[in-house]
């Protein structure tokens, strides 16, 4: 079995920042002056984090073309010589186009204090881990292509289930080479580096991270399959 994969990819414009942070502003219409360093403005900033819920950073559509070629072989001896060879007009060949709809997201409802590290006037945002929803895997009916030999059988419904599942396994090993995750990294930090600098904190102070780089055994752990 031969797979063949293109991938598209559309990554979401973080609109988090117009939902998850709203400026203070004084009845003259001025934006307050950031807050003091001396303040303590993890609660304000757990707070504000917390509004985000889900934050959907990134979504990703897949389309993956999975090929099967199934020949019909007459293998055997004959005066103690063995034989194999294609039996004519015994081929079956499938082509089945897969698409996949992947959405990266950081659930921020259970922020809290232990996902910030302080020293002096830099700060280190430790991101809960990220989450990727499979929200659909469908075969592309239309464009399925297929050639059956005279003498064979159709491909049956369970065979094409069976092509569609290894499809799906193939779109899911692969996440980890889209750079969904680090997409999902880089657009949360567009959201809570503004905030953070409001509060007060220089740009070059403010590191946004993961708890840990994400390889494919941890795919399993942080995908959600909607179908």
């Amino acid at each position: 079995m031969r797979k063949f994969v293109v991938f598209t990819c559309a990554v979401f414009a973080v609109l988090g920042l117009l939902f998850c942070h709203s400026r203070i502003v004084h009845e003259d219409g001025e934006a307050p002056a950031p807050v003091s360093q001396g303040i303590d403005t993890v609660p304000m900033l757990v707070t504000q984090v917390q509004q985000c819920a889900k934050l959907y950073t990134a979504e990703y559509r897949v389309h993956k073309i999975v090929t099967h070629d199934d020949v019909l072989r007459l293998k055997g001896s004959l005066l103690q010589r063995n034989f194999d060879f294609k039996v004519p007009l015994g081929e079956r060949k499938i082509a089945i186009p897969i698409d996949a709809k992947l959405k990266a997201y950081i659930d921020f409802s259970q922020f809290s204090e232990r996902n910030i590290e302080r020293q002096g006037n830099k700060i280190t945002i430790l991101l809960p881990d990220p989450k990727v929803t499979m929200t659909s895997s469908r075969i592309d009916q239309k464009n399925v292509k297929q050639y059956v030999a005279l003498t064979r059988a159709n491909f049956s419904d369970a065979e094409l289930a069976n092509y569609q599942q290894q499809g799906r396994e193939a779109i899911i090993a692969d996440i980890p080479k889209l750079g969904i995750l680090e997409t999902a990294q880089a657009n949360a930090a567009k959201v809570l580096v503004p905030m953070l600098k409001e509060m007060g904190y220089g740009e070059q102070d403010i590191t946004i991270a993961f708890r840990k780089p994400y390889g494919a055994d941890d795919i399993r752990t942080l995908l959600k399959i909607e179908d």
